[in-house]
């Protein structure tokens, strides 16, 4: 799988106390345009991973060629991962990290076993991008256009 060059995004949610929480992820889709849907594939095992079926919202950061340092803080476990990270909360209260090319904001509509993962397909509720330069993941590698 490591063959297929993917976007770098980081996924957004929050628990019942409205604390964000995020992963890195190159799990992520759109699904169709008519209704606007995405999907995103969560670990089971992540620390974030009832977050989800808490909240039932979600946030897609589409993270730009120079937020390679952020990629790998949400990739790491066990550290606070928004300390010193720029973000603001979007429409649907989930974080959006400034700076990155696109933000997806999505609720929940359903969610499907996948294994280790669970697949949710999530109802675009807000898009918007910045624009840029993606930062690419190919072969274990960051990489840029």
């Amino acid at each position: 799988m490591g063959h297929f060059a993917t976007g770098v995004c980081v996924v957004t949610t929050k628990d019942k106390a409205g604390t964000p929480f995020g992963l890195t992820a190159n799990a992520f889709a759109s699904l169709s345009l008519n209704p606007p849907l995405a999907l995103v594939c969560i670990d089971k095992g992540a620390q974030c991973y009832s977050c989800f079926e808490e909240s039932k919202i979600f946030a897609v950061n589409v993270l730009g060629e120079g937020q390679e340092a952020i990629s790998r803080r949400f990739a790491t476990k066990g550290t606070e991962k928004f300390a010193g990270i720029p973000w603001h909360k979007g429409e649907s209260g989930v974080a959006l990290i400034d700076g990155a090319i696109s933000h997806i904001e999505c609720k929940i509509v359903r969610s499907y076993d996948g294994g280790d993962h669970t697949i949710h397909v999530g109802e675009i509720i807000r898009a918007t991008t910045t624009g840029g330069r993606p930062l690419i993941f190919f072969k274990g590698k960051y990489h840029r256009l």
